[in-house]
């Protein structure tokens, strides 16, 4: 979206050098014939007025961005069309103005419906370079939308349900002020630099030309979710800013983030966690906000509301997630078995993204073929339905009745037989007289014993490092604990830290960790081998770690009971560490 900001937003509303009419000399006529005519000396060469061409731009972005935040799903939930209409819409208004930017006379076209705002610009001047504005700026919020995340992700909630009230609407008119105010800055920058830039002002028209191709392949980018790749590739340079305000108490006090109270689901808190008792916990909010369907037929979305008769389970997971690895065991054995029982058991895998790289669909295909996954799988990445939800956890079990109604609520691993137990009972309820097949027999791993809690790498999540220096995003030199403390973890060599994990960026970059548990496992990124060496009761074990392919999880340690010792990974160029966990 930047480069279409620089060039469209910012490059084209450059002002020219021309000459002035009132102030242009005469000189004789070469022609003889005694007239004069207007030439434009160095000190008569003056510019015109400036473009508003990047204010209408993010006029626009604004206006959109907080509408269709706001209204969007709703109006097409209501219209009952599909919830990515918009995201093609806006992706088809950019292909048709990059056209217009190279075909002025479309561009006109365009226009026409915003001329009141190019005749405002045009009484100071500037309204050639101010065509085609708006529509781009209203193209791009539409496009926005979906850029968002928790925090954004509950306004849209609140939309959806129809809940908008004076605070819902500044609250979100005031963060679209604030995350186009960066682009605002780099669409005045781009304008600057082609006033500055002599090439830009001698090839004006190319470079208007070439701005609609940047334009249309943006759009391009856009259908195939090229940019998702690219911005893994990149730094995150909201990522603090986004940090501040996703970790602000005000903020999270004001929207009860993980817990966005509304009408739909205000009646979830009768349910008590993993009670071992049907309960009776409201209507079950509708899944919404889902950027792809696996395991359907033809990807078609699924609605809880066409689900009636059936007894459904909704299950937040995601696939490099440890505890959800092995609660989606049983969840296979329960579909497996009870799924044409019956009027049916469907389940339903929210997969909602706890890192950058597993909203990526072909690593959500690759990670849910690892584990046997064959149940309908939603691509919940704008956490639409997790804060529907209320959720806070992965994994997170929402038992739903024939009648819709949510009847039992799990939050984390265990509690297997209960849960399956509840499922038994709400299927012979829905068809009386069922034969009901033989329970499932897979063993409960939930570890039992204290263990090392799972450890993150990212600067927003990191709780338990002990090294040296200080935690913190960017490049650094780090220096090995000489004594590790339980539970704790440090660095050495070189590492580049950011909102994601750690990235070795030296040949000498290690971990170490004093762990306790009968399980290690770690989250690997990038491509290398890594060494690892487990240290426990004084017997030493070391095992190579090939990393390849899509970020997932790798065992390091897989034992017979709990230990306690010393996990040290030499870690290449390259490779990059997002979490351990431990089991």
């Amino acid at each position: 979206m930047l480069p279409a900001i620089f060039f469209a937003g910012g490059v084209q509303g450059a002002r020219n050098r021309t000459s002035d009419d009132a102030r242009s000399k005469k000189s004789p006529d070469p022609g003889g014939s005694g007239g004069s005519v207007a030439t434009a000396t160095p000190d008569t060469e003056v510019r015109t007025r400036r473009s508003w061409r990047p204010y209408i731009v993010i006029a626009g972005l604004v206006l959109s961005f907080s509408f269709f935040t706001l209204l969007g799903s709703l109006l097409l939930s209501v219209l009952g069309l599909p919830q990515d209409l918009l995201r093609w819409a806006g992706i088809t208004l950019l292909v048709l103005l990059g056209i217009g930017m190279i075909v002025p006379r479309f561009e006109m076209i365009l226009e026409r419906p915003f001329q009141r705002i190019a005749a405002f610009g045009a009484k100071r001047g500037a309204a050639r370079q101010d065509r085609g504005a708006f529509v781009l700026g209203l193209g791009l919020g539409v496009l926005y939308v979906p850029c968002a995340g928790p925090v954004l992700a509950a306004i849209t909630v609140a939309g959806a349900t129809g809940n908008i009230g004076v605070e819902t609407v500044a609250l979100t008119v005031s963060f679209a002020v604030g995350a186009a105010l960066p682009l605002l800055l780099f669409a005045l920058a781009g304008r600057r630099i082609a006033e500055r830039v002599q090439a830009f002002q001698r090839h004006t028209k190319a470079i208007r030309t070439g701005g609609g191709i940047v334009v249309i392949l943006l759009a391009i980018a856009l259908a195939f979710n090229a940019p998702a790749a690219i911005q893994r590739l990149l730094p995150d340079y909201t990522g603090a800013l986004q940090q501040r305000i996703d970790s602000s108490e005000t903020v999270r006090e004001a929207l009860d983030l993980g817990g966005l109270v509304t009408d739909e689901n205000r009646e979830l808190s009768n349910c008590s966690n993993g009670a071992p008792e049907l309960e009776d916990c409201g209507t079950a909010p509708e899944i919404r906000g889902i950027d792809k369907w696996l395991n359907t037929p033809d990807g078609k979305a699924l609605q809880l509301e066409a689900m009636r008769g059936e007894v459904v389970l909704v299950d937040f997971w995601t696939y490099s997630c440890i505890n959800c690895q092995r609660s989606i065991p049983h969840i296979n054995a329960w579909y497996d078995k009870y799924a044409d029982v019956g009027k049916g058991f469907e389940v339903i895998g929210v997969h909602t993204p706890e890192f950058a790289f597993e909203r990526e669909t072909r690593n959500v295909i690759a990670g849910a073929k690892d584990l046997g996954v064959t149940y309908p799988i939603a691509q919940d990445n704008s956490y639409s339905t997790w804060t529907a939800y209320r959720n806070r956890y992965w994994p997170a079990q929402y038992l739903i009745d024939a009648d819709g109604t949510v009847r039992h609520i799990r939050l984390g691993e265990g509690g297997y037989q209960d849960t399956e137990n509840l499922i038994r009972e709400l299927l012979a309820d829905a068809n009386p007289g069922v034969d009901l097949p033989g329970a499932t027999t897979v063993q409960d791993a939930t570890p039992l014993d204290q263990i090392t809690p799972e450890t993150y790498f990212s600067i927003k999540r990191v709780i338990n490092y002990s090294g040296e220096p200080q935690y913190a995003a960017g490049r650094k030199e780090f220096t090995l604990a000489d004594d590790q403390k339980q539970d704790t973890f440090s660095l050495g060599g070189t590492w580049n830290v950011d909102f994601e994990g750690a990235e070795a960026v030296s040949d000498d970059a290690q971990v170490r960790l004093a762990y306790r548990s009968t399980d290690v496992f770690v989250v690997l990124g990038g491509e290398g081998t890594v060494q690892a060496t487990v240290t426990a009761d004084g017997e030493e074990e070391t095992r190579s770690i090939d990393v390849s392919g899509n970020p997932r999880l790798y065992p390091i340690l897989e034992g017979d009971g709990p230990t306690e010792g010393l996990v040290e990974l030499d870690v290449p160029k390259g490779v990059q560490v997002f979490t351990m966990t431990f089991g």
